[in-house]
């Protein structure tokens, strides 16, 4: 391209070290693999830097589960990271963690340049704490009802049903997620970054081009409230990297987060010699330097970090592009609900390039969310990519390669055709720039329609068989195969696997942008393969069945230190039931909210329980296995269901389904299993 080389360095939001990549994490990598891809493509120096988000409570405690330490948890999670990453085509500069000595060097220098410029200040603070865990509870491991809404089983910062924010001392009935007791409070001295020094500042940054317009009228009702001091600190026990000046305190996972894109390409330049930090990431550069991220973290990536910058002498983003959430046939994508495909099982069973493309298609520059719906997803990569795309090359390799040897005629049969494909380069570059990925693949589409149009037209197999025809033939083939290749240049930034496979067949080394609009004439092609094929519907059918596993799995019963027992003589089997019959239970995770003794029972309790919707009165044999007091926020499958019951003891509306051998031994799914109230098994 005859434009300047750019010097770009690109990130995308950092995936937290405690558990598996679901499609919701790819769907934020592809957009901006792609559009570094482009850039490479068209010959400029990007640079694409990421890492695991390795630090907080969530992954200290998570650890402590696994009986591991927060390092080997890290390090465990990186791998899985690492691989799903390089099963769907993500081609990372440098992948990285927060937990380094990069990190840990530009964490503390940011803060103290903060600090000496006075936008650091502390102040005593009063917050939840948990007597049982020792432990200053995160809002997110705080849960009761919304003050505004009444809605139950709320985060401690937000409530999902009405969207009110609120401190987690204003929740009803609130409780702690790791020990189901009633949070005390206690006071501790914090450090807070003083955001509104920058508000001038942020309200010219946020309206100069760097964020989407929709981004910055959400960032307006920011600004009208007034930009509220951040609390950068937490109290020990904490993983993370302890405040320098400030035994005991460390600084709070969303900052030193951001920071980790500083350090991931801090590392790059130790391993490569051509590159000059400073050029990067001090102000006033001819560098560039993008964001990728999700909606959901628009504050910490539009205000903190740029003002985080500003402050401490970095230079700041030249864009931050934010996309909207991903929903599989129209349900929430959500670790914490568990409604998740992971990366890994989807790998399992669909080639991950065909998602690759489905985004492609779906994406653009906006905010809008995006539904993966299993079977229009069969249904496009059908008809585009097998139908439409390879089709054009298997319809005229087989001539090319049994009738002229495998070479390429001299000529094109219709130069004017050809034009009309790369005249549209300009235009399909530019959608890719502006990432409104979805109209460059329309483009791309249209397109090969009127190549199939062309050889449907031209019936190189008509023409095959009349004496006279083959440089017809040789010249019709020739031309739809430069089509294809044309098509193959345009897709490589969504399609690299396939590009890579296509260009082998084509015999031609690693392809540009600029090569799309250079007919390849006299040349010699390889025998064709079959370079894609269709995804059938026992693929779908059987990637749903592997992700419901996956859903049982986490929220299935988790005991820690559990005892070998001796194997109780097994009891007769009952009468069989049908399928249909036992499909007719339905199965609902519950959390406890209220339990106590039953007045003249030996084995039952009395609990009120949460659906998620709606409370229920259960009647419960478990008296022996626990305390009432000790059984408040734990969690139950209940048959939602069963009949109203009435006994002596009084009405059970439904029934709690345990494990274990009975007497003590009776367990219940842990508080922090991963199940919410609601969520139906399967």
């Amino acid at each position: 391209m005859t434009e300047k080389q750019r010097r770009i360095l690109v990130t995308s939001a950092l995936p937290y070290a405690n558990g598996p990549l679901h499609l919701g994490h790819m769907l934020e990598s592809i957009q901006t693999d792609i559009w570094v891809r482009f850039q490479k493509l068209c010959g400029h120096q990007c640079h694409y830097v990421c890492a695991d988000d390795a630090h907080g409570t969530p992954i200290m405690l998570k650890a402590e589960q696994e009986g591991i330490t927060p390092e080997q948890l890290i390090a465990k999670v990186a791998k899985q990271h690492r691989q799903d990453f390089v099963d769907f085509g993500i081609d990372f500069d440098n992948f990285y963690s927060t937990h380094s000595l990069e990190n840990r060097h530009f964490a503390s220098l940011i803060y103290s340049r903060l600090k000496a410029k006075g936008h650091i200040e502390t102040r005593s603070i009063r917050q939840a704490y948990d007597e049982t865990k020792g432990l200053f509870l995160p809002d997110r491991f705080i849960r009761g009802a919304c003050p505004r809404c009444g809605a139950l089983d709320q985060y401690g910062d937000n409530c999902e049903a009405c969207g009110a924010n609120y401190a987690p001392a204003d929740l009803k009935n609130p409780i702690s997620v790791l020990s189901g007791t009633t949070p005390t409070e206690r006071e501790s001295v914090h450090h807070f970054f003083k955001l509104g020094h920058f508000s001038d500042w942020l309200r010219q940054w946020t309206r100069s081009g760097t964020l989407h317009t929709g981004v910055t009228h959400k960032l307006d009702e920011w600004f009208s409230t007034g930009l509220a001091d951040w609390d950068i600190s937490r109290d020990a026990p904490y993983f993370g990297f302890e405040i320098p000046d400030a035994p005991g305190k460390y600084f709070y996972v969303w900052l030193d987060a951001p920071i980790g894109y500083i350090a991931s390409f801090k590392n790059l330049c130790a391993q490569r010699q051509d590159l000059d930090f400073d050029r990067y990431w001090l102000p006033d550069q001819d560098t560039e330097l993008y964001h990728f991220i999700g909606k959901d973290i628009i504050y910490f990536h539009a205000l903190f970090w740029p003002a985080m910058l500003k402050g401490a002498g970095f230079r700041t983003p030249t864009g931050v592009f934010t996309h909207g959430f991903l929903t599989v046939n129209g349900q929430k994508m959500s670790k914490s609900r568990g409604t998740f495909i992971k990366a890994s099982t989807f790998v399992e069973y669909i080639p991950s390039e065909y998602l690759r493309y489905y985004f492609a298609a779906k994406l653009g520059d906006g905010l809008d969310d995006i539904d993966l719906n299993l079977e229009d997803f069969a249904q496009r990569v059908n008809a585009d990519l097998v139908g439409k795309l390879v089709n054009i090359a298997s319809r005229c390799a087989g001539f090319i390669s049994k009738n002229f040897s495998g070479q390429l005629a001299r000529q094109l049969a219709d130069p004017t055709l050809y034009a009309v494909f790369t005249d549209a380069a300009p235009v399909i570059a530019q959608n890719y720039e502006t990432r409104n990925y979805g109209k460059a693949i329309r483009e791309i589409m249209a397109l090969a329609d009127q190549a199939n149009a062309y050889i449907a037209e031209k019936q190189p197999w008509v023409l095959a068989k009349q004496p006279g025809r083959e440089a017809d033939v040789h010249a019709i083939c020739t031309q739809g195969l430069n089509l294809f290749r044309t098509l193959i240049v345009y897709l490589k930034p969504v399609l690299p696997k396939l590009a890579a496979a296509a260009e082998d067949f084509l015999n031609l080394p690693a392809q540009q942008w600029t090569h799309a609009s250079e007919p390849l004439l006299n040349h010699s092609i390889k025998p064709y393969q079959p370079l894609l094929t269709r995804i059938e519907a026992s693929s779908i059918q059987a990637l749903m069945e592997a992700s419901k596993a996956d859903l049982i799995a986490a929220a299935s019963l988790s005991v820690s230190n559990s005892k070998i027992i001796e194997q109780a003589p097994l009891e007769p089997l009952a009468a069989e039931i049908t399928i249909d019959e036992f499909a007719k239970v339905d199965l609902r995770i519950a959390r406890i909210i209220r339990a106590e003794a039953v007045p003249g029972a030996d084995k039952l309790l009395k609990l009120t329980v949460d659906l998620g919707n709606s409370e229920r009165t259960l009647l419960a044999g478990i008296k022996s296995a626990y305390r009432p007091e000790d059984l408040t926020g734990k969690l139950t499958v209940v048959v939602a269901n069963l009949q109203a019951r009435k006994t002596k003891f009084g009405t059970s509306e439904g029934m709690a389904l345990a494990a274990g051998p009975g007497g003590k031994d009776i367990f219940l799914l842990s508080p922090d299993s991963g199940a919410t109230p609601g969520m139906r098994v399967k």
